[in-house]
């Protein structure tokens, strides 16, 4: 792995930078989860083998460091990853976001449009609210969440059959967790939506099949969003069909260009 220090909050940022002649494809990852340990497989497909991959893990998970003075914010983290491809002299990104990472992208290509050629959300957060994960965190305090329920939270997920995502959840740094959680879910305005459907690059939009039937399928659609599907997976399609997932994306880069 590679590390960029974030002078301003005295933290490394982590990342895998997988070499290819292709355009950069960067890959953020969803709440608790990181990366380096999510996207890997489909990094690695032949299909996305000519591209150049950078595997971002989030501060507060995987990898990077935890920086306790740290507002972990979507905004404050589509700043960092914008940070790193400043540093990196890149422009013109192929950006993926799954979940929370997906909500990120949003925002860093309405922030900084020059780094971002093509948004790319898989089952990104669109409108505030609670999720699956995100709902369960926050109905408590942060000191009570970090303190006494994190570890509870990490074994109700592995107790319902989420065996993976318990893993990197307990790499996650819990007052990371709690803040990004609040900050996920939070009315914003503009909304994540609203930004995803006035951004001016190309946007695509993946569904892993088990979440479907989903009225956004047809809403994305109507608003000029490249909508793909992925079979046989669920919300984590990247570890539910890898194969399927990279399949998508580039689906969604032919239909494109």
């Amino acid at each position: 792995m590679k590390s960029f220090y974030v002078e301003s909050l005295n933290a490394h940022l982590f990342y895998h930078d997988l070499p290819g002649d292709g355009p950069v494809l960067v890959m953020l990852h969803g709440l608790g989860s990181s990366s380096s340990s999510w996207y890997p497989p489909a990094a690695h497909h032949v299909s996305l083998r000519n591209h150049r991959c950078l595997l971002v893990d989030f501060l507060g998970y995987g990898y990077s460091d935890r920086p306790r003075d740290y507002d972990y914010a979507m905004e404050s983290q589509a700043d960092t990853v914008a940070k790193l491809l400043d540093h990196l002299c890149l422009t013109d990104c192929i950006v993926v976001g799954h979940s929370m990472g997906g909500s990120i992208a949003i925002l860093l290509a309405d922030a900084r449009p020059d780094l971002v050629s093509h948004l790319i959300v898989a089952e990104g957060n669109l409108d505030p609210g609670p999720g699956f994960v995100s709902g369960r965190i926050v109905t408590v305090s942060e000191q009570v969440f970090a303190t006494s329920k994190f570890y509870d939270f990490c074994q109700q997920m592995r107790e319902t059959g989420y065996h993976d995502y318990a893993s990197t959840l307990r790499a996650s740094e819990p007052v990371a967790l709690y803040r990004s959680a609040v900050s996920l879910i939070a009315d914003r305005s503009p909304s994540y939506r609203e930004r995803f459907y006035n951004a001016t690059m190309p946007r695509t939009f993946i569904f892993g099949e088990r979440t479907l039937p989903d009225p956004d399928e047809k809403v994305l659609v109507e608003n000029g969003i490249d909508v793909h599907i992925v079979p046989m997976a669920s919300h984590d399609m990247m570890g539910d069909n890898p194969q399927g997932f990279a399949e998508a994306i580039v689906e969604g880069i032919i239909q494109a260009s």
